[in-house]
């Protein structure tokens, strides 16, 4: 059972920083891993996504503002997120690229001045 704990979220102002981090357990650190956004009233989508070999992609809307990163060695997926706007308002989740095992509880990030 692969699970997830995500972190590093909180209420940060427009244009600020934050730095998510997502713990994973349960399994080999092998899979390619993402980072999913959902706001109020709308569906879960995909954020970043990153190869087990490193190689990223991201959602246009957070294209050159968000950069997503994985610790093999601390099994560990992280989420850098500059030049915040209000609507990346939402709560993020990690799982992995593909049919997600259950999901964490995710971290609630508020961008507002």
């Amino acid at each position: 059972q692969v699970q997830f704990v995500e972190s590093g979220g909180g209420l940060v102002q427009p244009g600020g920083s934050l730095r998510l981090s997502c713990a994973v357990s349960g399994s080999q650190f092998i899979y390619a891993m993402a980072w999913y956004r959902q706001a109020p009233g709308k569906q879960r989508g995909l954020v970043a996504r990153i190869t087990s070999g490193g190689s990223a992609n991201y959602a246009d809307s957070v294209k050159g503002r968000f950069t997503i990163s994985r610790d093999h060695a601390k099994n560990t997926v992280y989420l850098q997120m500059n030049s915040l706007k209000p609507e990346d308002t939402a709560v993020y989740y990690c799982n992995v690229v593909g049919v997600p095992f259950d999901w964490g509880q995710g971290t609630q990030v508020t961008v507002s001045s």
